[in-house]
């Protein structure tokens, strides 16, 4: 990345030893995030808070995630969140929704979400209530819209900051992701040697 990294402090201890606990390593996400750890707990307790009280599946999440993430060309959290929907829909389907190519093994309501996603990161001033009501007919309530548009709102927000430090995406989570995977996600930082 191209930030130092900060210095020692019992927040960002904190946060690398999570990372360690949960992952085996320290994210290189974390480092560039360790600078403001009260801003890191802040923002994950403000997208959890949104998706534990929704109605919105872990693999809608992640469609959405793909989505947004393949449109913005944001290689780390393709990679990572490409894994969470390989598992969930199959490795074809989280290549498919990486490239946003078409026919891939979604629902009618993964589909439209995909489209949200994409439409929400490229031009959210181009939206019309057209595509609301595209979301509404696919079975999505007025709630879940809001939801949905927000959480797209918070990973491009995290997004942005990782890829304008330049943070690039840990080897382990790119040896994680299923091969497809891996081959769909090539925009974005290269995956990191050490």
């Amino acid at each position: 990345m191209f930030l130092n990294t900060p210095a020692d402090s019992e927040a960002a201890t904190r946060l690398f030893q999570k990372d360690l606990d949960n992952r085996g390593h320290v994210m290189n996400l974390s480092r560039a995030w360790a600078w403001r750890p009260d801003i890191t707990e802040a923002f994950l307790a403000l997208r959890t808070q949104l998706t534990s009280a929704s109605k919105l599946s872990q693999r809608e999440l992640a469609v959405m995630v793909c989505s947004a993430a393949g449109t913005l060309g944001d290689s780390y959290c393709s990679l990572a969140w490409g894994k969470i929907l390989a598992a969930a829909a199959g490795p074809s389907a989280a290549a498919s929704v990486l490239r946003a190519v078409p026919g891939a093994d979604l629902s009618e309501r993964e589909q439209a979400l995909a489209r949200w996603a994409r439409q929400v990161v490229q031009d959210p001033n181009g939206t019309g209530a057209q595509d609301v009501d595209t979301l509404r007919a696919a079975g999505l309530s007025d709630q879940e819209i809001f939801e949905a548009t927000v959480f797209v709102a918070f990973r491009m927000a995290f997004s942005t900051v990782n890829d304008a430090l330049g943070v690039e995406p840990d080897a382990q989570v790119a040896e994680a992701a299923p091969p497809e995977v891996r081959e769909a996600v090539t925009f974005g930082r290269a995956v990191a040697t050490a």
